[in-house]
């Protein structure tokens, strides 16, 4: 999909072979992973580091986390973000009301629309 060649994402997972497999999606779809988060701690560490242009979040994270402090802290940068979750929408926190949700368990070709849905809402509103 050309609208991931080349772009820059940041992929926020704590099981280690889910973002494995994240991570070659990705890249064989042309997107570049710029780094793998686990933590809340970890993610925003990367995101001051990295300027990824979309993320890519799980809902649990490790050490009995969320990823709803990433979700605010990537809305407050206005970068987009994808949320791949089993719950259900009238669930999650508001933080998350800003991304794309991504029902798990999802095929390479509905990862790839939500990503190309969160870039295309971010340049609607920004």
């Amino acid at each position: 999909m050309d609208v991931l060649r080349d772009l820059r994402v940041l992929v926020v997972e704590n099981d280690e072979m889910s973002a494995a497999l994240l991570q070659m999606q990705l890249v064989q779809s042309g997107a570049v992973v710029v780094g793998l988060a686990a933590s809340v701690s970890e993610s925003l560490r990367l995101l001051g580091e990295t300027q990824p242009q979309v993320a890519l979040l799980d809902y649990r994270l490790a050490n009995h986390e969320t990823s709803e402090p990433v979700a605010a802290a990537l809305a407050a940068r206005g970068i987009p973000f994808v949320l791949a979750t089993g719950m259900a929408p009238e669930h999650l926190p508001a933080a998350f009301g800003s991304g794309v949700l991504l029902s798990k368990p999802y095929l390479t070709a509905e990862l790839n629309a939500a990503l190309a849905r969160a870039l295309a809402r971010d340049s609607v509103l920004g």
